[in-house]
């Protein structure tokens, strides 16, 4: 066997005592011994990106957004954007208001009088005693905005009287 060297690889060559059928030569065409290929198995990965949250519907000048066809509200306002997050919210005869609205007063820990429930870290913003505070997003409230714990604590650091809230249907 006859060794080639081609671009730094070298290739053993056969050659055979026989006459190619054109009669080109004394042997046979040279073959190329074969090259070993060192593969690498890969694992395909997958990525999943997840979009964006959506951000609040709500005009430039709300520091609160609620969307209730969505149950989602928004802190959009005071440069510390936070949202959406669930919320629970009132039907029927005891509908929570669409509307601009602005914060009256805030409360670490109201009692409704009227109904006799809870409602830590509340955030009045709507005649009736309608407010952002801790409850169950999955009951109907009286008109209020549920949120849970850790919203609720959230709005209720970051609303201020004065501030405007504004809900959508």
């Amino acid at each position: 066997m006859r060794k080639w060297w081609v671009g730094g690889l070298a290739i053993g060559l056969l050659l055979g005592g026989c006459a190619t059928e054109q009669g080109l030569g004394a042997g046979p065409a040279p073959v190329a011994e074969p090259v070993p290929v060192t593969t690498t198995a890969t694992t395909p990965t997958t990525t999943t990106t997840t979009p964006p949250p959506s951000p609040p519907p709500c005009r430039k000048r709300a520091v609160a957004c609620v969307r209730l066809s969505t149950h989602e509200a928004w802190l959009p306002g005071h440069g510390h954007s936070y949202g959406p997050v669930p919320i629970g919210y009132g039907v029927g005869k005891h509908a929570t208001p669409t509307g601009t609205f602005h914060v009256v007063w805030k409360a670490e820990h109201w009692h409704s009088h009227e109904y006799g429930d809870p409602m830590p870290y509340s955030v009045f913003f709507a005649a009736g005693g309608i407010a952002f505070h801790q409850g169950s997003l999955d009951t109907s409230s009286h008109g209020c905005v549920h949120l849970t714990k850790t919203a609720a604590k959230r709005f209720f650091s970051s609303l201020k009287p004065g501030d405007e809230v504004q809900i959508l249907p």
